[in-house]
């Protein structure tokens, strides 16, 4: 039997309740849920672990800064199912923080997918998103000591690194 993204929306509500779901977007060509981030790592296990589903692959785990204004950054979620060849994507919003002493906090769902550790690391890295729960959230691309994460809206370049000028 082939589900549809409604029967997986179904399940997920039938599972930890409607307000597990916060938004949808079904008319897409990878339509995408919007869930409360309380129940992210769990839904994810359900979404892994369910023999309907089996979402056995993150494809891609990204953020979003959206900005200032609206005060909110996203984590983004492509899953796959490989024997069942189903897509789904998952969106999971927080507070951004002010990308210095307060940084947004998403579970993290590296115990889900092992593949999630760099891609959270990355999240990390370039939108300052921390991911509670995993096992070595450090830079993975820039130096320990860069000021700043490079892909908010807001982010000031520093003029200078260790000496090296840095804008160009």
């Amino acid at each position: 039997m082939s589900y549809t993204f409604q029967d997986i929306k179904a399940a997920i509500a039938e599972r930890f309740g409607e307000a597990a779901i916060t938004g949808e977007q079904a008319a897409l060509a990878q339509p995408q849920l919007l869930v409360q981030k309380a129940f992210l790592k769990d839904i994810c296990f359900f979404l892994r672990d369910d023999e309907r589903f089996f979402f056995d692959q993150l494809s891609c785990l990204t953020g979003l800064d959206n900005g200032p204004v609206k005060n909110t950054v996203e984590v983004i979620y492509h899953l796959y199912s490989i024997p069942f060849h189903l897509f789904l994507v998952i969106k999971v919003e927080a507070e951004r923080g002010d990308g210095k002493d307060i940084l947004p906090e998403i579970p993290s769902v590296e115990q889900v997918w092992r593949t999630a550790d760099w891609h959270e690391r990355e999240a990390f890295d370039l939108y300052g998103i921390r991911f509670s729960g995993h096992p070595d959230l450090r830079r993975i691309l820039l130096p320990a000591d860069w000021e700043g994460y490079p892909l908010r809206k807001d982010y000031t370049e520093q003029e200078y690194y260790h000496g090296i000028k840095v804008a160009y």
